[in-house]
């Protein structure tokens, strides 16, 4: 079956839903961004992850729900909050870090790769890389899911062993911390993950035969892998004192298995950016096919990585962060409670000026430290300023 099809009749399972996200978790990005936690020490880092990927997945789920019931992709559905106009650009938005996403995707897995075979030409790895997502692309729903299984499966048993031998590891090797992360700092990195999927959930519940158990089920299990992604990121980091996850990798002695991790974790996350690339191609000209875009996201990805080098992960999240927060706030608000659809319009001014003052909002924010982060309080504010503004605009029509 070819995955361009937005209205295919081929439903996917809740266990489909459950290894898709198995997958998005299993990330070297996830383990990298974790080491970000150790100054925190374990007792903090630790509340700081699950308080934060607590608060995500619970978004994730609610925009899962939205994309499954609506049978909708995830920017497609932003019409029924933003209108025609907004749709397009929360598409070419979404398209944008998507490629970006790619592009530090494998950039990252080919410098893993490189470390850790000590092969000097990182632009291969980068080609190898980008040929294995292309052939996630390529292949049809019912090759995807065998492929995904094996992959899984092999990651599954690799992590945990990269977990037992980190964690087992002398103790006495830790460093003092560097450079402090604020509570609110580490909560506010750990929703940003999750939140970075909040735009392409929708992309793979849309064709759901149980919307909310698929939803629930993808959030859950992301929830649980991402979460021991960031475990390990900053227990490796805290008791080998290495904050390269590569190195951290062959001080733990895995070598051609750490290999195996990092292409293949980077694969399957990678895949899921380069797919949702295309659906979001879709979003803006109908006429292009989703799997030819995707693949030429894959392309452009590539050449960015080889190229561009991109880096700077935790920015680029924190800017993912001020797009789409107020976005999905808004979109909750609208579908749940406000029982909107402006799908028929053009676009939507009151939901575009609130979008608008939340990303300013999001921004401003950001330099409060606060103990639960900026993600949250604005959220709740654009929330609560949607459902109020909907009740206003009814009581004037009245």
């Amino acid at each position: 079956m070819s995955q361009d099809s937005t209205n295919s009749t081929e439903k996917s399972s809740v266990f489909s839903s459950a290894l898709i996200w198995f997958g998005a978790g299993v990330s070297i990005a996830e383990i990298l961004t974790g080491t970000f936690f150790a100054p925190l020490g374990f007792a903090k880092g630790t509340a700081a992850i699950l308080i934060g990927h607590l608060i995500g997945c619970v978004l994730l789920f609610a925009a899962g729900v939205i994309g499954g019931k609506s049978g909708k992709g995830a920017m497609e559905s932003t019409a029924m909050n933003f209108g025609k106009i907004g749709s397009k650009f929360f598409a070419v938005a979404n398209l944008l870090q998507l490629v970006g996403w790619t592009a530090v995707m494998i950039s990252s897995g080919a410098a893993g790769c490189e470390s850790v075979f000590s092969f000097n030409m990182p632009w291969v790895w980068c080609l190898v890389i980008a040929v294995l997502i292309a052939v996630w692309i390529i292949v049809d729903l019912k090759q995807l899911n065998v492929l995904n299984t094996i992959a899984m499966v092999l990651l599954f048993v690799l992590t945990i062993v990269m977990s037992v031998v980190i964690f087992s590891a002398d103790k006495t090797a830790a460093p003092e911390a560097a450079q402090a992360l604020s509570f609110g700092a580490a909560i506010e990195l750990s929703i940003a993950m999750p939140l970075s999927w909040l735009p392409l959930i929708s992309d793979y519940t849309r064709n759901a035969k149980k919307p909310v158990a698929s939803s629930a089920a993808g959030s859950a299990v992301y929830f649980a892998v991402s979460s021991w992604m960031y475990f390990i990121g900053m227990g490796a980091a805290i008791i080998t004192g290495e904050g390269d996850v590569a190195l951290i990798m062959l001080k733990a002695g895995l070598g051609i298995a750490a290999l195996v991790i990092i292409i293949f974790s980077t694969v399957t996350t990678t895949y899921l950016d380069a797919f949702s690339a295309g659906v979001s191609a879709g979003t803006v000209n109908h006429k292009l096919s989703e799997k030819v875009a995707a693949l030429v996201a894959v392309g452009i990805g590539a050449v960015l990585a080889i190229f561009a080098k991109p880096e700077n992960m935790e920015e680029f999240l924190y800017w993912i962060g001020s797009i789409f927060a107020p976005m999905i706030s808004i979109q909750i608000a609208d579908y749940f409670i406000n029982k909107n659809d402006s799908s028929g319009k053009l676009i939507s001014i009151p939901n575009a000026v609130i979008w608008i003052a939340g990303f300013v909002l999001y921004r401003f924010m950001m330099r409060i430290d606060l103990i639960i982060g900026c993600t949250i309080p604005v959220m709740l504010i654009v929330a609560v300023v949607t459902v109020i503004v909907n009740q206003i605009i009814k009581a004037v029509k009245k």
